[in-house]
């Protein structure tokens, strides 16, 4: 990443966290964009360069990180399996130590109130938007690593999907846990779980074709 991607991305961050802590602080409808902005030292305009909303911003530490997920998966050894190569990679870009500018300690102790503001009907829709992102870089990842047409074989995309899930379920049970567990181990074993006694199956192997001779 050059200098300048650099920035670009610091500035993301640091308006992400912003809208966190004010929102986590003052109360969802207690917050506008221009409070999130000064918070984060940069103009209103730098913020709309950025996201739409607030309900985006805060969503978008979520959303890069798990889109850097993908670019780890193509950078893998090829001779690594792709179960081993899937989890570590998740667990690498969410249980790195934490810096200044990260926010996992807070998380914790605002705990109960990330829960209370994910049942924001803006927040859940940016998830769910964030969510289909993820699965389709997710997806593309998996199909060029295994060799196989991402419109013609589903397992991509089950494996994509689970991951996605398996992860917020892990963040779930992190933020619930008491006491206080660490992040890397819990993500290793949730990943785990829909990996038990399954592997990559050959190439085509869920290959639907429809009856009309396209793919479904």
């Amino acid at each position: 990443m050059g200098l300048r991607e650099r920035k670009k991305q610091e500035t993301r961050v640091a308006l992400s966290w912003a809208t966190m802590r004010l929102i986590l602080e003052r109360g969802w409808d207690n917050v506008t964009v221009e409070d999130i902005a000064a918070e984060a030292s940069v103009s209103v305009r730098t913020f709309r360069k950025y996201s739409s909303s607030k309900a985006e911003a805060f969503v978008a530490r979520y959303l890069d990180r798990m889109l850097r997920v993908a670019d780890d998966l193509r950078a893998c050894p090829a001779d690594e399996s792709l179960s081993e190569a899937v989890v570590g990679a998740v667990q690498a870009r969410f249980s790195s130590e934490p810096d200044a500018n990260d926010g996992y300690p807070r998380c914790r102790e605002w705990a109960d109130d990330i829960r209370l503001m994910l049942t924001e009907p803006d927040v859940q829709s940016e998830f769910l938007r964030a969510g289909m992102l993820i699965q389709h870089e997710l997806a593309r990842a998996i199909a060029e690593r295994i060799g196989t047409d991402l419109m013609r074989d589903v397992y991509p995309n089950l494996v994509a999907a689970a991951t996605g899930e398996a992860t917020m379920v892990a963040m779930d049970q992190w933020l619930s846990a008491n006491p206080p567990v660490e992040i890397g181990p819990l993500l290793r074993e949730v990943l785990d779980r829909p990996w038990a006694g399954r592997s990559a199956p050959e190439r085509d192997a869920l290959t639907y074709e429809g009856s009309l001779g396209g793919p479904l």
